[in-house]
Order: structure tokens, then C-alpha cells, then sequence
């Protein structure tokens, strides 16, 4: 199991970054933080979303002085343009239609912090994504569920959307929203986490 050194807080709702922490058995609270989240004039998309991922636990930790606090955010970006979450089919639909048949960067940047202790860590990573070419019939089915909504470019690399994606460079799980490789890194380096092997280690993140 991991166990961790202290209260440790997800600044997130996200569904992917809940799943994935899940997935590596750690005890979190979830504190979803918002943020405005419109680009500053002449900030580059890895500034972004450091900024954005900063913001985000620095809201929580202002509560929360003495507990581990993590952030993050994802973007999707195209030749220069920066694909949301789409609200509409038909904005869900035109954002298919923009990936088709090329290539993406998925952005996220992310950052762990600890007020009390003077701690700030923060990273980003980025991998590209290759689509198939998406036929119409393909892209009609798929915007009438649920899945495009609440995912920055419309897809869910995890889910039906899987089947759209020819090949990936770089991080998979960055591509779902949390880069679980430097994140444990950037965890493990702070003293946040200690991988218990089973011999009797104590859970400490009450």
C-alpha cells in the first residue's frame, strides 16, 4: 500500500484524476478548487497550465496550511488552438472534425504544496496524440453520449474514444489528465507518499 505523511487534498473533481489516484490505493479528500481559466497575453500553453495548477491548490491551502495539497489542469491544442470542453454536440462534434486524422499536444501541468512547510512543486508534461481519420457517422454516434462533456478536447482516451486514436507519444495517463509517473515522482522526492511493502507500515494520512 501507500501511505502518506500527512492530510492529503485533490484539488480536482475530475472523474480521470480521482480514478487514477484511486488506482495507486491513496487516501484523499477532494476539494474541488475553480479558477478562471482564460489564457494571460504572451503565456505559452506549459505556463498555462503550471499557472492554472498553482492557482488551483493555492485556493486550498490558504484553508489548508498544514496539509499536502495537489493541482492540476489539462489542455488539448491544435496548430495553435486551444480546445476546451465542449458543451453542445455541435461542439463536440466540430472538435472531432479538428482532430481528424492529426496530430495533438495534451498539456497538464500540475503542483503539490504544503503551506506550513514553505513547500511548492510543480511540473508539466506533454504528449501527442494521433487520430484516425473520424467518418461522420462515427462522430453523430459518438457526441449523442456522454462522454465528450466534461474532457478538454471532447474525447476520452479511456473510454469510447479510445478507438479514434491511432497512437500515442509520450504519457497515457497525462493524455486522461494527471501524468501518474512525475506525479509519484514529485510525491515520493517530497515525502509526501512512502510505498509500504507490508510489514506493518502505519497509514498517517488521517
Amino acid at each position: 500500500m501507500i501511505v502518506t505523511s500527512g492530510r492529503f487534498i485533490l484539488a480536482s473533481a475530475s472523474p480521470r484524476r480521482i480514478e487514477l489516484l484511486h488506482l495507486l490505493g491513496l487516501h484523499f479528500e477532494i476539494m474541488p478548487s475553480q479558477v478562471e481559466e482564460a489564457f494571460m497575453k504572451g503565456e505559452t500553453p506549459r505556463e498555462h497550465v503550471l499557472r492554472l495548477s498553482r492557482e488551483k491548490v493555492e485556493k486550498a491551502s490558504a484553508k489548508y496550511p498544514d496539509a499536502w495539497v495537489m493541482g492540476a489542469d489539462t489542455i488539448v491544442l491544435i496548430n495553435g488552438e486551444v480546445l476546451g470542453k465542449p458543451r453542445t454536440p455541435e461542439e463536440a462534434g466540430k472538435m472531432l472534425r479538428t482532430l481528424s486524422g492529426r496530430i495533438h499536444t495534451v498539456y497538464t501541468g500540475f503542483t503539490v504544496i504544503k503551506k506550513s512547510a514553505s513547500c511548492i512543486i510543480s511540473d508539466a508534461v506533454e504528449s501527442s496524440v494521433r487520430f484516425r481519420e473520424i467518418q461522420e457517422d462515427e462522430i453523430a454516434w459518438y457526441i449523442q453520449s456522454e462522454e465528450p462533456y466534461d474532457k478538454a478536447g471532447g474525447y476520452a482516451v479511456q473510454g469510447m474514444g479510445a478507438f479514434f486514436i491511432r497512437e500515442i507519444h509520450g504519457s497515457y495517463t497525462n493524455v486522461m489528465g494527471l501524468p501518474l509517473c512525475e506525479v509519484v515522482d514529485v510525491l515520493r522526492g517530497a515525502g509526501v507518499i512512502v510505498f509500504d511493502g507490508g510489514k506493518g507500515g502505519i497509514d498517517r494520512s488521517g
